[in-house]
């Protein structure tokens, strides 16, 4: 199981005092209070430049924190939205401050994971005090000083490294997320509740729908005591604990019968999230906008939107009306006998307040090809095209006895099976300009999401059969095998046209600790 799995990478702390405090993170939310989106930071004439440090400190429940700190005239903020536009550049100055007092009691961990043959940034091993900045499903090169996780190391205590990332011109609004991703401790960092979104703009121009309505981000992030201990985990709504009835539920609140534009990340560590929302108790109808940051090319009415681990969803909900009461909540998802119990959970009660009564409004689905068309967006013509090349792939685990999986593995058909390490060769090649389509089997007990870097793939059939929505995606949930008949599968178009993704880079499982164990291999897209 996947808490077992975990006590047994949390063995590798246990015996370990906790860092000292280091860069302390700032406070974070009372519980019960209302939900606030976080310090936004937009671009300035083409270019957004920030600087982010990141620390580290334990609270008095005993949860590790992380932090992306930015100071203000006011003090420090957590993780802020990064707001750009298509065609800025992303000028980023991240501090390692992680290491306080008690570092050295971690030193025991120092060459668990040893150190990239290649260096960028401040090189040296990669340990639970190193860090780096992923930015998830930016279609942005692998290189150094962009998004690079395989070679960038920033170490405790060194002057710091720049990111310095062009956004493409047709890259496509939505909303994007930050986190760090040094191999092997990728999951104690997110664990700490280090993530923040990044919204590229322009929605409004191809889902003319959100004009004009009130836009909020919430961020739902994940902990664990770490060490790990049996028992319940937090959720967190913007840093605010989600944990009813042990606290009291975050609020938001929102104008009575009011339509607002909901952008949602899902930052835990491995949870798979059927989001609802509920008026007295009944599931509402949401307008769903966009998926992993890529709009949908006509407006999809669901009450349910599932979204994976490291996975986003853009939708429009109606508030309560005067007199009524509403709910934001996780339902219950079942991740297969080796996997762990995802619970229903209520993330927070809708409120509604102020004076103004909204008319109802009924949402009504497009009936026909938007009113702006999405055209000159990146992916554009995937459909059409005849792939160059097909792979199939398969997730796997080994088990030992009775403690479930404790090994964890994605391999490529006709390859052997093995974990991934720092320094090995791509286990794929291909070229600037092939259109791939990969098969992805979950030969597993657990459900696992797939996730690849620098690209969007095109959902072309799940368990061999053809998709009504052809989404692109950065990050897609594949059932677990139940042990007897097929496995669970899907089959998406891969689309390596765009030069500016040329490199190495990765595709993993992003139920952390799963890709912190290797379940992850490195691709080797040639100029």
């Amino acid at each position: 199981m996947r808490t077992i799995s975990r006590c047994l990478l949390a063995i590798l702390v246990c015996g370990f005092s906790f860092l000292g405090a280091g860069a302390q993170c700032p406070a974070r939310p009372a519980a019960g209070s209302v939900v606030q989106d976080v310090l936004s930071l937009s671009s300035q004439n083409g270019t957004l430049n920030a600087r982010f440090a990141m620390g580290y400190s334990v609270d008095t429940y005993g949860y590790s924190h992380y932090c992306y700190k930015y100071e203000t005239a006011t003090g420090a903020v957590e993780s802020p939205t990064l707001r750009l536009n298509p065609g800025d550049r992303l000028l980023l100055d991240v501090k390692n401050r992680i290491q306080g007092d008690g570092a050295d009691s971690m030193s025991g961990m120092e060459n668990m994971q040893g150190s990239p043959a290649a260096v960028c940034g401040d090189g040296g091993n990669m340990t639970v005090q190193s860090t780096n900045v992923h930015f998830h499903g930016l279609n942005v090169s692998p290189t150094c000083h962009q998004d690079d996780v395989l070679t960038t190391l920033i170490q405790p205590g060194t002057p710091g490294f720049e990111y310095s990332i062009q956004i493409p011109t047709t890259e496509p609004p939505g909303l994007y997320w930050y986190h760090p991703h040094v191999h092997g401790f990728t999951e104690f960092q997110v664990n700490g509740g280090a993530a923040g979104a990044l919204v590229v703009e322009g929605m409004e121009k191809v889902r003319p729908e959100v004009t004009g309505l009130t836009e909020r981000v919430f961020v739902i992030r994940q902990q664990y005591l770490v060490p790990w201990v049996p028992g319940p985990y937090q959720l967190t709504l913007n840093y605010q604990t989600a944990v009813a009835p042990n606290f009291p539920s975050p609020v938001i609140q929102m104008k009575p019968g009011e339509k607002q534009f909901w952008r949602v990340a899902n930052a835990s560590i491995q949870d798979f999230m059927p989001l609802q929302v509920w008026i007295n108790g009944t599931p509402e109808q949401l307008q769903l906008i966009a998926l992993d940051g890529y709009p949908l090319t006509a407006t999809r009415l669901v009450e349910t939107i599932l979204v994976p681990p490291a996975g986003r969803a853009e939708f429009i909900v109606q508030g309560p009306a005067t007199g009524s009461n509403g709910q934001f909540i996780s339902l219950a998802y079942s991740t297969g006998p080796t996997g762990n119990q995802d619970f229903e959970q209520l993330l927070a009660d809708i409120e509604p307040t102020g004076a103004s009564e909204i008319k109802k409004e009924v949402a009504k689905p497009l009936a026909a090809a938007p009113k702006i068309s999405i055209a000159g967006l990146k992916f554009t013509g995937l459909k059409e095209q005849t792939p160059t090349a097909t792979r199939s792939l398969y997730f796997s685990e080994e088990f030992g006895g009775t403690n479930g999986p404790i090994q964890f593995y994605i391999t490529v058909e006709g390859q052997k099976q093995q974990v991934f390490e720092p320094n090995e060769k791509p286990v794929i090649t291909t070229k600037v300009g092939a259109v791939e389509d990969w098969t992805i089997e979950n030969r597993a007990l657990e459900t696992h999401a797939f996730h690849i870097h620098q690209i969007h793939f095109m959902m072309l059939e799940v368990d061999g059969k053809p998709v009504t929505d052809q989404d692109l995606r950065d990050t897609i949930e594949i059932p677990y095998w139940s042990g007897t008949g097929p496995f669970h599968s899907v089959k998406v178009r891969m689309d390596f046209r765009d030069p500016t993704i040329a490199g190495t880079f990765v595709f993993h499982c992003h139920i952390l600790l799963h890709e912190d164990l290797g379940m992850m291999h490195k691709i080797l897209v040639q100029p």
